[in-house]
């Protein structure tokens, strides 16, 4: 929950920038403190928490009927098990839109990657802006698989595509 608050994260045109009414966070100092939506500044996959660790966040959330909640969330499920790596361990979607046109996952397709393996880490054949463990995967392949990646796609199409991950501790 804290990482989706900092990271503003978002699927289907939504994202919590828009519900986020009041967050409590550690600084680096270790002192606790909340702070208002209005001191927050959310852009894309982004905000001004970022140095800090959220300890709690309120949520303004809007009342819907449970059965136009149901359809939705079935709707939902139904695109993700279609479209995504649902039902393999993976760290969600790797890399940020860069904007324009084209997605970071049909960048990494036109560059004909989908498949593209190293250890246990493979960019998924489903959605191209997942890698999955196949069943051994190391973060050290994850990070290989990242970097060929990345070269790959700036070599051939020109995009620096930015991690939408965080990587921790290397």
């Amino acid at each position: 929950m804290g990482g989706g608050v900092v990271m503003n994260a978002g699927a289907h045109g939504a994202e919590f920038a828009e519900i986020v009414t009041e967050v409590t966070v550690v600084d680096p100092k270790g002192k606790a403190r909340p702070i208002a939506r209005k001191q927050i500044s959310y852009k894309y996959r982004g905000s001004n928490l970022e140095n800090l660790v959220v300890l709690e966040a309120k949520l303004a959330l809007i009342e819907e009927p449970p059965a136009k909640l149901k359809e939705l969330q079935g709707k939902l499920l139904r695109w993700r098990k279609a479209g995504t790596p649902f039902d393999q361990p993976c760290c969600g979607s790797v890399f940020k839109n860069p904007g324009g046109p084209r997605t970071a996952g049909a960048l990494i397709d036109e560059c004909a990657l989908k498949g593209f393996s190293i250890g246990g880490a493979q960019v998924s054949a489903l959605h191209a802006n997942y890698i999955v463990n196949t069943g051994n995967a190391t973060a050290s392949d994850v990070l290989r698989v990242i970097d060929h990646v990345r070269k790959t796609v700036a070599k051939k199409t020109g995009v620096q595509l930015e991690l939408e991950v965080r990587v921790i501790g290397v």
